[in-house]
C-alpha cells in the first residue's frame, strides 16, 4: 500500500497546541512516531490505543517498523521538518510514501526571535550527525552571519575551540539552551568564552561576523611555512595559479594534492573552492606538520592530511578524485600516474608540473599507457628559474 506520512513539527514548548489542521488526523490515527522528547510533549494528544516508534538510530529499523504498518503514519518532528529534518529521511527512503509537512519555526528561526535579529542574510547549516564541511566553507567565504544546529559531539565550545584554531576569531557566538522550555537559555559569548563553557542539550548558536579576516588570492611563497632550509621547496605563485586553473575545480568535487610538500596548492585551492574536498598526500613527516600550519595560518580546516609514501597508501578508502594534481613523483612518476588513474572518476583531471625533459616524457608516457588525453601543456618561467611544464590530461 502507498501510506501517508504527516510530518508536524513542535517545538519544545511544553503545553504547545497542535495546528488547527492536524488534530483531526491526529485523532483518527493510531499510530505515531519521533523521539523520545516528542512523545514526552504531545502524548496526552494522542489516543489512549495509540503505537508509538521510537526514531532511534540506527535508522533502518525504523523504516523497517515503517514499511510493516498498514496505516498512514504521523510523526512528530522538531521545527522544520524540512529545514535538516526528518522529513528529508523519509522523502529519500521511502520516495514511494505521500508526505504532507506541518512545519513550526526551526530552533534558528526562534533564536534569532529571541535577539531580535534579522536573519534573511543568516547562513544556516547543520553539523548534527555530520562533518564540519558546511561550517569551514562559511567561513572560508567569509558569510557575516551563520547559524548552527549542533550535536553532541559538535558543541558550542567544539565550534568554538575549531574555530579559534583555524584563526576565525573575528565572530561572536549567541547560543541558545534549551530553547521553547521553562529554563532555556540564551547568552552572546566571544568565542574564547564559548570554548571553555559547557552548554546543555538541545542548543544552537548563531556566529555573527565583528570584522572581515581577509580571503588572499595568489599567496606569496614567502607568506607560506618552509621545509627547514628548503624555503624554495614549494610551487611558484604563477605556476600554483595557472595549474589550479588547468584542473577545473569550478566543476569538480574531490582533488588529490600528491606530494604536496607545504600544502600551498591545497590550501590556494581550499580558499578559491571551499567545498572542493581535498586530500593531501606527502611522504615527509614534516610536510604533514607544514600542511597543518599552512592550514592554521592563511585559514583553510577541512584539508585531509595523509602522511606516507602514496604508492603504499591504501586510497580505496578516500573518496574518489575527479582532480589529482602531481606535484612531487620520487622518481615514480609512471606508477603515480598509474595508479591516481585507475581511482579517478570519468572525466577527470590531472595535471602535473614538468621541471626536466625527462619527467615531461614520463609523464606523456604514463598519460598514454593509461588512455589519458594529455589536452594541454603550458611553459611558463618564474624570474631567473628554469622553464616548468605545466601538463594537463584528462580521463575520458
Amino acid at each position: 500500500m502507498t501510506r501517508t506520512f504527516y510530518i508536524i513539527g513542535i517545538t519544545d514548548e511544553r503545553g504547545t497546541e497542535l495546528p488547527v489542521e492536524t488534530v483531526p488526523i491526529v485523532a483518527r490515527s493510531r499510530i505515531f512516531s519521533g523521539g523520545k522528547r516528542h512523545h514526552d510533549i504531545v502524548k496526552h494528544m494522542l489516543p489512549a490505543a495509540h503505537e508509538w516508534i521510537d526514531i532511534t538510530v540506527p535508522l533502518d529499523n525504523v523504516f523497517d517498523r515503517y514499511r510493516n504498518c498498514n496505516a498512514d503514519i504521523v510523526v512528530f518532528a522538531s521545527g522544520d521538518p524540512l529545514f535538516f529534518g526528518f522529513a528529508n529521511t523519509v522523502l529519500r527512503e521511502m520516495p514511494e510514501a505521500h508526505v504532507k509537512v506541518f512545519p513550526a519555526f526551526n530552533s534558528l528561526q526562534m533564536l534569532a526571535h529571541k535577539t531580535l535579529l534579522p536573519y534573511h542574510d543568516m547562513r544556516a547549516i547543520s553539523l548534527t550527525g555530520r562533518s564540519w564541511k558546511a561550517l569551514d566553507a562559511a567561513l572560508i567565504r567569509g558569510e557575516s552571519l551563520i547559524g548552527s544546529l549542533t550535536d553532541k559531539q559538535k558543541t558550542p565550545a567544539a565550534i568554538a575551540a575549531r574555530m579559534l584554531e583555524y584563526g576565525y576569531a573575528n565572530y561572536t557566538m549567541t547560543v541558545g539552551e534549551c530553547l521553547g522550555n521553562e529554563d532555556e537559555r540564551i547568552s552572546e559569548y566571544s568565542l574564547e568564552e564559548a570554548a571553555e563553557k559547557t552548554f546543555r542539550m538541545p542548543n544552537c548558536i548563531i556566529l555573527r561576523q565583528t570584522d572581515k579576516r581577509p580571503r588572499p588570492f595568489g599567496i606569496p611563497e614567502e607568506d607560506f611555512a618552509h621545509l627547514a632550509g628548503r624555503p624554495k621547496m614549494i610551487t611558484k605563485m604563477p605556476i600554483r595559479l595557472t595549474s589550479l586553473a588547468m584542473l577545473g575545480l569550478e566543476d569538480k568535487s574531490v582533488m588529490w594534492d600528491i606530494g604536496s610538500c607545504t600544502g600551498s596548492v591545497s590550501v590556494e585551492a581550499k580558499l578559491r573552492f571551499p567545498e572542493l574536498d581535498i586530500t593531501a598526500f606527502e611522504i615527509r613527516e614534516e610536510g604533514g606538520k607544514l600542511m597543518q600550519e599552512n592550514c592554521r595560518r592563511f585559514g583553510t580546516p577541512g584539508i585531509e592530511m595523509i602522511t606516507g609514501d602514496f604508492m603504499e597508501t591504501d586510497t580505496d578508502a578516500w573518496p574518489q578524485p575527479d582532480a589529482v594534481f602531481i606535484g612531487g613523483h620520487g622518481g615514480r612518476l609512471k606508477d603515480m600516474v598509474r595508479k591516481a588513474a585507475a581511482h579517478m572518476h570519468g572525466n577527470g583531471t590531472v595535471v602535473f608540473n614538468s621541471v626536466s625533459e625527462e619527467s615531461r616524457k614520463a609523464f606523456e608516457e604514463a598519460c598514454a599507457e593509461c588512455g589519458l588525453q594529455l589536452c594541454k601543456t603550458v611553459r611558463m618561467a618564474v624570474d631567473d628559474n628554469n622553464p616548468i611544464y605545466i601538463m594537463k590530461a584528462l580521463k575520458p
